[in-house]
């Protein structure tokens, strides 16, 4: 399992809205250089950063915890060994349907 981080979720976001760097900076109010480093890993935005990022993508980025069942183990095994991108891919297509 790896973990999930701030760059990744960044730029699986973006890529999935079909925008640039440089667009996301100007919904965000910031410059392309510094989306540029979120993405490469070289500076790591605060949490809430990571959710308007998200957002600015026509996303939400949620985080619940609760108990889980154990109707949901499996699935909660199956889901934390995808990566972000395979995660957001499964859920576009649970919402196709």
């Amino acid at each position: 399992m790896s973990p999930v981080n701030a760059a990744e979720i960044i730029k699986v976001a973006r890529l999935n809205a079909d925008l640039t760097q440089a667009e996301l900076a100007k919904r965000l109010g910031t410059t392309q250089p510094q989306v540029v480093r979120w993405e490469r890993g070289k500076t790591a935005p605060s949490f809430q950063r990571v959710v308007d990022a998200v957002r600015a993508c026509g996303f939400e980025l949620g985080v619940r915890i609760h108990m889980a069942s154990k109707e949901d183990a499996a699935a909660i095994e199956e889901n934390l060994d995808l990566t972000p991108t395979e995660g957001l891919r499964r859920l576009s297509e649970r919402n196709r349907c």
